[in-house]
């Protein structure tokens, strides 16, 4: 998803150079042994949405209703820093893309005539399938 090293591309519109991105590193918690003490492969990644100069008015709106004005991507998943980083950014550039996508709103349709005939036919069957377990009526 990263082609370019120096920008992130979430969408044929939206582009994100990575000096706009702001990284911090920590040690990952959880087993690791000797290593885990002292590597800071832990990476979290923010994306100030607000004042990005990357981002339309559309975008930005967008963006700041769906996810608010700071995106924040923590990754520990893996033992090395820099697979992490490519994590974090697949995962911030999926995240922003998702909140970018316009959907299409849903035109209501009326159900087809099989498909009312074939729930009226179930009710029908469960209606006699519990007047089966009634006991009889003896006045009739």
């Amino acid at each position: 998803m990263v082609e370019d090293p120096g920008v992130l591309r979430v969408s044929s519109s939206c582009v994100i150079p990575l000096s706009e991105l702001t990284w911090r590193f920590s040690r990952s918690g959880g087993p690791g042994g000797q290593h885990a003490n002292t590597s800071d492969t832990r990476v979290e990644v923010r994306f100030d949405v607000a004042a990005s100069s990357a981002l339309g008015p559309r975008q930005r709106r967008r963006l700041l209703d769906r996810l608010g004005p700071e995106v924040r991507i923590v990754v520990s998943d893996e033992r090395s820093q820099r697979r992490n980083r490519d994590l974090a950014l697949e995962r911030l550039a999926a995240r922003l893309a998702a909140s970018l996508r316009v959907e299409a709103p849903r035109r209501p349709t009326r159900p087809t005539k099989g498909s009312v005939e074939r729930r009226l036919e179930t009710k029908r069957r469960q209606a006699d399938r519990k007047a089966a377990r009634r006991r009889p009526d003896l006045d009739r």
